[in-house]
Protein backbone atom coordinates (compact mmCIF):
# COMPACT_ATOMS: atom_id res chain seq x y z
CA UNK A 1 0.00 0.00 0.00
CA UNK A 2 1.24 3.90 -0.62
CA UNK A 3 2.23 5.65 2.82
CA UNK A 4 0.65 8.93 3.09
CA UNK A 5 2.03 9.63 6.28
CA UNK A 6 5.07 9.25 7.41
CA UNK A 7 6.88 10.50 10.49
CA UNK A 8 10.78 9.90 10.96
CA UNK A 9 12.62 10.30 14.91
CA UNK A 10 10.68 13.00 15.87
CA UNK A 11 11.29 14.55 19.19
CA UNK A 12 8.70 17.44 21.54
CA UNK A 13 9.92 18.70 24.68
CA UNK A 14 8.31 21.50 27.01
CA UNK A 15 9.69 23.21 29.49
CA UNK A 16 8.07 25.27 32.23
CA UNK A 17 9.45 26.62 35.27
CA UNK A 18 12.51 25.41 34.25
CA UNK A 19 11.61 22.11 34.16
CA UNK A 20 11.76 20.34 30.55
CA UNK A 21 9.80 17.38 29.98
CA UNK A 22 10.51 15.48 26.87
CA UNK A 23 6.62 14.51 25.30
CA UNK A 24 8.08 12.95 22.42
CA UNK A 25 11.03 10.49 22.44
CA UNK A 26 11.83 9.86 18.64
CA UNK A 27 8.71 8.39 17.24
CA UNK A 28 8.82 6.81 14.00
CA UNK A 29 6.32 5.13 11.88
CA UNK A 30 3.95 5.13 8.86
CA UNK A 31 0.30 5.00 7.94
CA UNK A 32 -1.19 3.78 4.52
CA UNK A 33 -3.44 5.86 2.21
CA UNK A 34 -7.03 5.25 3.65
CA UNK A 35 -5.75 3.31 6.98
CA UNK A 36 -6.87 4.05 10.21
CA UNK A 37 -4.27 3.84 12.71
CA UNK A 38 -5.22 4.23 16.62
CA UNK A 39 -2.75 5.87 19.05
CA UNK A 40 -3.10 4.69 22.36
CA UNK A 41 -1.64 5.15 25.62
CA UNK A 42 -2.57 6.91 29.54
CA UNK A 43 -2.33 10.06 29.87
CA UNK A 44 0.63 11.92 30.15
CA UNK A 45 1.85 9.73 27.40
CA UNK A 46 2.46 11.82 24.35
CA UNK A 47 -0.36 11.18 22.58
CA UNK A 48 -2.31 14.30 22.06
CA UNK A 49 1.64 16.05 21.78
CA UNK A 50 2.21 13.93 18.75
CA UNK A 51 -0.78 14.45 17.33
CA UNK A 52 0.08 18.43 17.91
CA UNK A 53 3.36 17.92 15.64
CA UNK A 54 1.58 16.18 13.13
CA UNK A 55 -1.28 18.57 11.85
CA UNK A 56 1.34 21.51 12.73
CA UNK A 57 -0.22 22.88 16.17
CA UNK A 58 3.19 22.01 17.94
CA UNK A 59 6.73 22.90 16.45
CA UNK A 60 8.57 19.49 17.27
CA UNK A 61 12.73 20.02 18.41
CA UNK A 62 13.91 17.68 15.88
CA UNK A 63 12.62 14.75 13.29
CA UNK A 64 10.63 14.91 9.94
CA UNK A 65 7.04 14.61 9.07
CA UNK A 66 5.96 13.59 5.25
CA UNK A 67 2.51 13.41 3.35
CA UNK A 68 2.68 11.45 0.03
CA UNK A 69 6.44 12.23 0.12
CA UNK A 70 6.77 15.82 0.46
CA UNK A 71 7.44 17.40 4.05
CA UNK A 72 5.30 19.19 6.45
CA UNK A 73 7.24 22.50 7.74
CA UNK A 74 8.12 22.13 11.46
CA UNK A 75 7.71 26.05 12.14
CA UNK A 76 5.37 27.05 9.93
CA UNK A 77 2.87 25.29 7.53
CA UNK A 78 1.60 26.87 4.02
CA UNK A 79 -2.33 27.22 3.93
CA UNK A 80 -1.71 24.36 1.21
CA UNK A 81 -0.10 22.24 3.94
CA UNK A 82 -2.56 23.07 6.62
CA UNK A 83 -5.64 22.11 4.35
CA UNK A 84 -4.65 18.62 3.83
CA UNK A 85 -3.76 17.63 7.44
CA UNK A 86 -7.15 18.59 9.14
CA UNK A 87 -8.03 17.96 12.95
CA UNK A 88 -11.15 17.17 15.29
CA UNK A 89 -10.49 18.06 19.23
CA UNK A 90 -11.90 16.41 22.13
CA UNK A 91 -14.46 19.05 22.90
CA UNK A 92 -16.20 20.18 20.15
CA UNK A 93 -17.25 23.26 22.15
CA UNK A 94 -13.87 25.00 23.05
CA UNK A 95 -13.03 24.04 19.21
CA UNK A 96 -15.83 25.89 17.68
CA UNK A 97 -16.36 30.05 18.11
CA UNK A 98 -18.95 30.66 20.43
CA UNK A 99 -19.84 34.01 17.88
CA UNK A 100 -20.09 32.10 14.92
CA UNK A 101 -22.94 30.54 13.22
CA UNK A 102 -22.36 27.09 11.79
CA UNK A 103 -22.28 28.10 7.97
CA UNK A 104 -19.37 30.79 9.10
CA UNK A 105 -17.41 28.06 10.51
CA UNK A 106 -17.70 26.13 7.67
CA UNK A 107 -17.28 28.78 5.47
CA UNK A 108 -14.27 30.20 7.42
CA UNK A 109 -12.22 27.12 5.51
CA UNK A 110 -13.51 27.84 2.05
CA UNK A 111 -12.92 31.62 2.39
CA UNK A 112 -9.24 30.92 3.64
CA UNK A 113 -8.35 28.53 0.81
CA UNK A 114 -11.07 30.17 -2.17
CA UNK A 115 -12.39 27.04 -3.31
CA UNK A 116 -15.64 27.76 -3.46
CA UNK A 117 -17.90 30.58 -5.37
CA UNK A 118 -19.16 32.65 -2.61
CA UNK A 119 -22.76 32.79 -4.10
CA UNK A 120 -22.45 28.54 -3.73
CA UNK A 121 -20.74 27.69 -0.21
CA UNK A 122 -24.20 27.94 1.62
CA UNK A 123 -25.69 25.21 -0.23
CA UNK A 124 -22.27 23.45 -0.09
CA UNK A 125 -22.30 23.96 3.37
CA UNK A 126 -26.26 22.51 3.65
CA UNK A 127 -24.87 19.41 1.97
CA UNK A 128 -21.70 18.84 4.01
CA UNK A 129 -23.77 18.89 7.05
CA UNK A 130 -26.60 16.29 5.23
CA UNK A 131 -23.39 14.11 4.99
CA UNK A 132 -22.83 14.16 8.39
CA UNK A 133 -26.05 13.70 9.63
CA UNK A 134 -27.20 17.15 10.31
CA UNK A 135 -30.39 19.07 9.08
CA UNK A 136 -29.09 21.79 7.13
CA UNK A 137 -31.46 24.11 9.48
CA UNK A 138 -28.30 24.25 11.66
CA UNK A 139 -26.58 26.61 9.71
CA UNK A 140 -27.86 29.68 11.41
CA UNK A 141 -27.34 28.52 14.96
CA UNK A 142 -24.65 29.24 16.67
CA UNK A 143 -22.55 26.28 18.83
CA UNK A 144 -24.27 27.00 22.13
CA UNK A 145 -27.25 26.49 20.66
CA UNK A 146 -26.92 23.18 19.48
CA UNK A 147 -26.37 19.88 21.23
CA UNK A 148 -22.74 18.21 21.93
CA UNK A 149 -23.09 15.35 19.60
CA UNK A 150 -24.16 17.89 16.98
CA UNK A 151 -21.32 20.20 17.81
CA UNK A 152 -19.27 17.28 17.22
CA UNK A 153 -20.45 16.70 13.53
CA UNK A 154 -20.03 20.12 13.07
CA UNK A 155 -16.25 20.03 13.80
CA UNK A 156 -15.65 17.08 11.54
CA UNK A 157 -17.86 18.32 8.44
CA UNK A 158 -15.73 21.75 9.10
CA UNK A 159 -12.65 19.56 8.79
CA UNK A 160 -14.00 17.96 5.46
CA UNK A 161 -15.18 21.17 4.11
CA UNK A 162 -11.48 21.91 2.63
CA UNK A 163 -11.26 18.15 1.07
CA UNK A 164 -8.01 17.13 3.89
CA UNK A 165 -5.64 13.87 2.77
CA UNK A 166 -5.20 13.38 6.48
CA UNK A 167 -8.01 13.76 9.59
CA UNK A 168 -6.29 13.55 12.94
CA UNK A 169 -9.09 13.01 15.17
CA UNK A 170 -7.64 13.71 19.31
CA UNK A 171 -9.79 11.87 21.31
CA UNK A 172 -12.87 13.24 19.32
CA UNK A 173 -15.35 11.03 21.00
CA UNK A 174 -14.10 11.14 24.78
CA UNK A 175 -15.94 14.26 25.36
CA UNK A 176 -19.63 12.59 24.35
CA UNK A 177 -22.71 10.11 26.19
CA UNK A 178 -21.52 6.57 24.92
CA UNK A 179 -24.94 6.51 22.56
CA UNK A 180 -23.31 9.57 21.07
CA UNK A 181 -20.40 7.87 21.08
CA UNK A 182 -21.75 5.02 19.09
CA UNK A 183 -23.52 7.48 15.91
CA UNK A 184 -19.96 9.66 15.51
CA UNK A 185 -17.86 6.40 15.94
CA UNK A 186 -20.18 5.24 13.03
CA UNK A 187 -20.62 8.55 10.76
CA UNK A 188 -15.87 8.12 11.18
CA UNK A 189 -16.59 4.94 9.57
CA UNK A 190 -19.11 5.46 6.92
CA UNK A 191 -16.95 8.77 6.24
CA UNK A 192 -13.62 6.81 5.79
CA UNK A 193 -15.04 4.23 3.51
CA UNK A 194 -17.03 6.98 1.30
CA UNK A 195 -13.63 9.06 0.73
CA UNK A 196 -11.03 6.89 1.29
CA UNK A 197 -9.53 9.53 4.16
CA UNK A 198 -6.78 8.23 6.38
CA UNK A 199 -7.21 9.02 9.65
CA UNK A 200 -4.81 9.05 13.20
CA UNK A 201 -6.72 8.55 16.01
CA UNK A 202 -6.19 9.44 19.41
CA UNK A 203 -7.60 7.68 22.39
CA UNK A 204 -7.26 5.79 25.55
CA UNK A 205 -10.33 3.71 24.93
CA UNK A 206 -9.13 0.50 23.50
CA UNK A 207 -12.74 -0.34 22.77
CA UNK A 208 -12.79 2.75 19.92
CA UNK A 209 -9.92 1.29 18.70
CA UNK A 210 -11.56 -2.19 17.85
CA UNK A 211 -14.11 -0.43 16.21
CA UNK A 212 -12.38 2.10 14.15
CA UNK A 213 -8.60 1.03 13.74
CA UNK A 214 -6.37 -1.09 11.40
CA UNK A 215 -3.03 -0.59 13.52
CA UNK A 216 -2.56 -0.04 16.86
CA UNK A 217 0.40 2.61 17.68
CA UNK A 218 1.00 2.21 22.05
CA UNK A 219 2.39 5.10 23.62
CA UNK A 220 4.61 5.01 26.73
CA UNK A 221 6.30 8.04 28.22
CA UNK A 222 6.43 9.64 24.86
CA UNK A 223 7.48 6.38 22.96
CA UNK A 224 6.23 3.93 20.75
CA UNK A 225 6.75 0.78 22.56
CA UNK A 226 4.40 -1.26 20.33
CA UNK A 227 2.83 -1.29 16.92
CA UNK A 228 0.82 -3.36 14.57
CA UNK A 229 -2.44 -4.54 13.46
CA UNK A 230 -5.10 -4.32 15.58
CA UNK A 231 -6.37 -7.85 16.20
CA UNK A 232 -2.76 -9.12 16.20
CA UNK A 233 -1.53 -6.60 19.08
CA UNK A 234 -4.54 -6.96 21.40
CA UNK A 235 -4.45 -10.99 21.10
CA UNK A 236 -0.39 -11.57 21.87
CA UNK A 237 0.71 -7.70 22.93
CA UNK A 238 4.97 -7.86 23.13
CA UNK A 239 5.05 -5.25 25.98
CA UNK A 240 4.22 -5.72 29.50
CA UNK A 241 2.79 -1.73 29.17
CA UNK A 242 0.42 -3.19 26.45
CA UNK A 243 -0.64 -6.05 28.55
CA UNK A 244 -1.54 -3.45 31.65
CA UNK A 245 -3.46 -1.42 29.48
CA UNK A 246 -5.70 -4.29 27.97
CA UNK A 247 -5.77 -5.57 31.46
CA UNK A 248 -6.94 -2.75 32.84
CA UNK A 249 -9.56 -2.25 30.09
CA UNK A 250 -10.93 -5.83 30.60
CA UNK A 251 -11.44 -4.97 34.52
CA UNK A 252 -12.83 -2.01 33.81
CA UNK A 253 -15.37 -3.34 31.17
CA UNK A 254 -16.32 -6.29 34.29
CA UNK A 255 -16.99 -3.05 36.40
CA UNK A 256 -19.55 -1.73 34.20
CA UNK A 257 -21.16 -5.03 33.63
Amino acid sequence: MTTLLSVDGLDLSYTRAGRTTRAVRDVSFEVAAGEVLAVVGESGSGKSSLAKCIVGLAQPDRGAIELAGAPLGRRRRSKEERRRVQMVFQDPRSALDPRMTVFSLIDEGWRTHRSIAPTDRRAAAGALLESVGLDPLLLDRRPSQISGGQAQRVSIARALAVEPELLVCDEAVSALDVSVQTQVLALLAEIRTRLKLTMVFITHDLGVVRRIADRVAVMYLGEIVEIGPVDEVFAAPEQEYTRTLLSAALDLATDWN
